[in-house]
């Protein structure tokens, strides 16, 4: 826990009204350690927009480019770079680094060693242009997680809102997560995943680039995802096999127990039947039509890579 003892009064306040202590910012080429009475003729009030509420401790380093939102915490030893945007009441731990063209929604926590916008694992990525890590409102991200920007110019990774993401994992460039699911400790997702709404992925889990899983679909500890995984299905085994329904999951996000049946007899149609794919989707568009069978068959058709149904 941050105490507030340890912070820094607001750099709004110190850069309006007296320049008697310390302030630290960048100068786009390295750290600087500013000590005057007078503030120099290089910084103005627009300069370095830190909201006067935010709270940033004596050792970080914000650089000048960076907007620091209202009630934004930031801890000992943390740096945030240039053209980064921290919306309000996000809480950033000690030994955090926010790299440049990364932007964070309003009140996250971010917890300490994390590493935010790194340069993409990927050996065609030459450094020479922009790209982006976009994150949304409310996650979690816990201790020594490191999430990259984009490869291609002007691309992003994207990460929605809600979400829990534990410690000591990997999301490489271009992955879109959605909102409100749980992605466990030691997890690694490969360039260009897709990972939809209230997904569930277990400690360990290893998921292949440009693989796509579904919307309350929950994944085994260990497990390697080197295929699509359809919503709502519980998916295990280091050679990935599909093994029944989300039941728990389903329940707690609220789906009724009619939906919860339609959505048994599309698994037991797709998944445990001995018919040819295109037949199975169509008894299931003609036997169980709803809501949540039509997402199951929409994601199925927009699968590109195979997809693990057996």
């Amino acid at each position: 826990m941050i105490s507030r003892e340890s912070f820094r009064a607001p750099r709004y306040a110190t850069l309006t009204t007296s320049w008697s202590c310390e302030f630290q910012l960048t100068d786009g080429s390295g750290l600087l350690g500013l000590s005057s009475a007078e503030p120099p003729a290089s910084l103005s009030y627009k300069s370095v927009p830190i909201h006067p509420t935010a709270r940033i401790a004596e050792t970080a380093r914000i650089a000048a480019g960076a907007d620091i939102g209202p009630d934004v915490e930031i801890g000992e030893y943390s740096i945030v770079e240039d053209d980064v945007s921290i919306g309000a009441r996000t809480r950033i731990e000690p030994h955090v680094i926010v790299k440049r063209w990364t932007t964070l929604g309003t009140d996250n926590q971010i917890s300490a060693g994390t590493v935010l916008g790194t340069d993409p694992l990927d050996k065609n990525f030459t450094g020479e242009h922009r790209s982006y890590l976009r994150i949304g409102n409310s996650n979690r991200i816990r201790e020594h997680f490191t999430i990259s920007r984009g490869t291609d110019p002007e691309s992003a990774t994207e990460i929605g809102d809600d979400n829990f993401i534990m410690t000591s994992g990997h999301i490489a460039h271009n992955c879109k997560i959605g909102s409100r699911t749980v992605i466990c400790s030691c997890v690694l997702l490969a360039g260009y995943v897709e990972i939809e709404d209230e997904a569930y992925l277990s400690g360990g889990v290893l998921v292949h680039q440009y693989a796509k899983i579904g919307r309350l679909a929950l994944i085994s500890g260990n497990t390697r995802a080197n295929k699509d995984t359809a919503p709502y299905f519980i998916y295990s085994g280091f050679k990935i096999a599909v093994r029944g329904i989300n039941l728990v999951g389903l329940q707690r996000a609220g789906i009724s127990d009619e939906d919860i049946s339609r959505i048994k007899k599309a698994f037991r149609l797709l998944c445990r039947s001995n018919l040819l794919l295109d037949d199975a989707i169509k008894r299931v568009e003609d036997e169980v039509p709803g809501e949540h069978t039509r997402h199951l068959i929409k994601f199925i058709r927009r699968c590109e890579r195979d997809i693990c149904l057996r």
